[in-house]
């Protein structure tokens, strides 16, 4: 007898996300922007964040809604607990409760481990890894209670590899997150929500490049096995498979989206 498996199911191209409610962090520009109008398209009404720029928070809502998207914008400093009260109060009065958070917003400061400040360090620290948990802590309850939830949390490799040099607040950040995917994977599980972590590699982004001076483009993209950067749509489709019920049984786990540069 020859089974035959679907890996989208009844899932419909277009349809992957309806009458879902995704809220994605620093989705102005770069790959949070690609998640959001992605998961739009795939019919998610979005929560478009930002911290500083509404222009460009405002040019995501518009470019999804001048398509025929749904999409809100919200202004929220994640790495303050209230703020995300606010924002989710926000969220929840436009488009209902969330089903799809993607915690994607990040500083990586260029820093000598002896030049870091507490100061610094708790900046780097609140951003990157608690912002994860003080959205995932909100929004875990309406998930549990609907039996249906994703939280996504956008990593990098230097995260698992350590491979920066003067990187040691982010470093550990990055870390932590996978820690708190696994953690809310086994504790949500049997409530159908699942947690899982994207590692970013080297993607091309708009970029501070201040941070970056000490890299090595070229070197990094000789380390690739594919010989050239990743685009944000890349991200946007991992982000779309775990988001959709053709990530419905994979919870607790990384995707490793790099190029080939590092292999786990």
């Amino acid at each position: 007898m020859l089974f035959v498996i679907s890996t989208l199911g009844e899932e419909k191209m277009g349809e992957r996300l309806q009458g879902k409610t995704a809220l994605v962090t620093g989705s102005g520009q770069n790959i949070g922007r690609a998640v959001a109008e992605l998961f739009a398209a795939e019919g998610a009404s979005v929560i478009v964040n930002g911290s500083s720029n509404r222009d460009n928070v405002d040019a995501v809502v518009n470019a999804i809604c001048d398509v025929g998207g749904k999409a809100h914008g919200v202004m929220a400093d994640v790495s303050d607990p209230s703020q995300w009260q606010v924002m989710l109060a926000e969220a929840e009065e436009v488009f209902g409760t969330v089903d799809i958070l993607v915690n994607n917003v990040g500083v990586r400061h260029r820093m000598a481990f002896e030049e870091i400040t507490p100061e610094m360090w708790q900046q780097v620290i609140n951003t990157n890894l608690s912002s994860c948990f003080y959205g995932s802590r909100l929004v875990l309850p309406k998930m549990r209670e609907k039996k249906w939830g994703r939280i996504i949390n956008m990593s990098g490799y230097d995260g698992f590899f350590g491979q920066f040099y003067e990187r040691a607040a982010n470093v550990t950040a990055k870390a932590g997150m996978h820690g708190l995917s696994k953690a809310i994977a086994r504790e949500y599980g049997v409530h159908e929500v699942t947690a899982n972590t994207i590692a970013v590699g080297a993607i091309d982004t708009k970029r501070d490049q201040k941070h970056y001076a000490h890299v090595d483009i070229d070197q990094v993209f000789k380390n690739l096995s594919i010989k050239h950067p990743g685009h944000v749509n890349d991200i946007a489709e991992a982000a779309l498979y775990l988001a959709a019920d053709s990530g419905k049984f994979v919870t607790g786990q990384v995707i490793h989206v790099n190029g080939g540069e590092y292999m786990v």
